[in-house]
């Protein structure tokens, strides 16, 4: 019979790989270093953007600090949890129902593993029908404890030039 710690050991180690692989991807669109250090990676900042698979027509770019040094090089440093995002209409916009009807307010559309284990910065979403905008909010958590540290860009949905669908309509 196994220790119950080697087997508590066991589970934390297979969510976590669960929980890592289970990112949506972005593409690297620059980084800028902040901190210069001489024998290992600088700190610097990185720009992602990803399309939000449930609502195509908007992509997000989300600035991001990143820790170097050894402990970066390795990947067991912690990375701040500073971080900002921008969003925008780039096509035609037609919401599914999920997210139309509120049933999908508060949805994960980006995340990212910011420390070895149990820290992530999130990308959620939100749909006002008042104002037809989709709001998208990045935050930083981890098991325990979050971040108050946010940021959030609102998408006015828009008809789109050329397009036959105009926008979905206010309810």
């Amino acid at each position: 019979m196994s220790h119950p710690c080697a087997l508590a050991s066991r589970a934390t180690l297979v969510a976590a790989l669960i929980w890592a692989t289970a990112t949506v991807s972005a593409d690297e669109i620059g980084t800028v270093a902040t901190k210069f250090r001489l024998l290992t990676p600088n700190d610097k900042i990185v720009v992602e953007a990803f399309d939000d698979e449930a609502v195509p027509g908007v992509s997000c770019y989300v600035s991001r600090a990143k820790t170097g040094g050894l402990s970066g090089a390795v990947g067991v440093a912690e990375d701040s949890s500073d971080a900002s995002i921008d969003c925008r209409q780039i096509g035609p916009v037609r919401l599914p129902e999920e997210v139309r009807s509120g049933k999908a307010d508060g949805e994960e559309v980006f995340k990212r593993r910011t420390s070895l284990l149990f820290k992530s910065l999130q990308v959620v979403r939100f749909y006002d029908p008042r104002r037809n905008a989709l709001v998208y909010l990045t935050y930083s958590d981890r098991i325990i404890e979050g971040s108050p540290k946010n940021s959030i860009s609102a998408v006015p949905i828009l008809p789109w030039p050329g397009s036959v669908e105009g926008p979905t309509p206010n309810k």
